[in-house]
């Protein structure tokens, strides 16, 4: 059952509220105003990418119903803190995860992101965290008051090294669903994430080069940390 046809099940629709994540994919908030509710947007934890419970918490009203948690990248959501927080406030919690991958390509996904862990400098790796799957290996290009991520990633596109801007723009600034908001994690993540290759299928001659070409772009970026 998708997301939309929950929310009715549960006689979530018009008049309520559902807080949803603005950065990812459009379609969770096209789910709730399917259903008839009305998407409001929280902000999210910098490390894990999810919806930050305290901030669900702060723009809760007594016309919220309900609650979508998306688990992103593959590091699940703090699903614990968010089902206590529905109990908290009566709502409705539902999870949206994303495919499953073989239990083998996880772990070399892993093996692969352990690698990049060790090897990477001037960019921002990922907080692992228990049960991450690396669906993506997201790291920060952190800025200096001008757009670094993407300069960043066209120069290691230049050096033969897929990568990808994983969410271009969050969800509150699309046409249809803008919202004056003030969401700072999210429009920072969507400034400075970059997608980095992790798949099974990658030769360590093949890591060895995602190593240097961002390596050598070092000079360009002030200090990560």
């Amino acid at each position: 059952m998708g997301t939309a046809a929950t929310l009715r099940a549960a006689g979530v629709g018009v008049g309520d509220e559902v807080v949803v994540p603005a950065f990812g994919n459009v379609e969770v908030a096209e789910a709730v105003t399917l259903a008839g509710a009305l998407p409001v947007f929280a902000d999210i934890d910098p490390a894990t990418y999810c919806l930050d419970p305290s901030a669900v918490e702060a723009t809760i009203t007594p016309r919220t119903a309900a609650v979508v948690v998306v688990h992103r990248f593959g590091r699940p959501a703090d699903v614990a803190r968010m089902h206590a927080l529905g109990q908290r406030h009566g709502l409705l919690v539902l999870e949206q995860g994303e495919s499953e991958a073989p239990y083998d390509e996880i772990a070399q996904r892993r093996q692969r992101a352990g690698y990049l862990d060790a090897r990477l400098k001037g960019v921002r790796t990922p907080e692992g965290g228990v049960g991450h799957t690396y669906q993506q290996y997201v790291v920060r290009v952190p800025g200096n008051g001008r757009p670094d991520r993407d300069a960043f990633a066209r120069a290691v596109r230049a050096k033969g090294v897929d990568c990808r801007v994983p969410v271009k723009t969050p969800v509150h600034r699309l046409p249809g669903f803008r919202q004056c908001v003030a969401l700072p994690e999210t429009e920072r993540a969507a400034d400075e994430t970059l997608a980095l290759p992790v798949d099974a299928s990658l030769t360590k001659r093949d890591m060895q080069r995602i190593v240097s070409a961002c390596n050598a772009l070092g000079g360009l970026l002030q200090p990560a940390f």
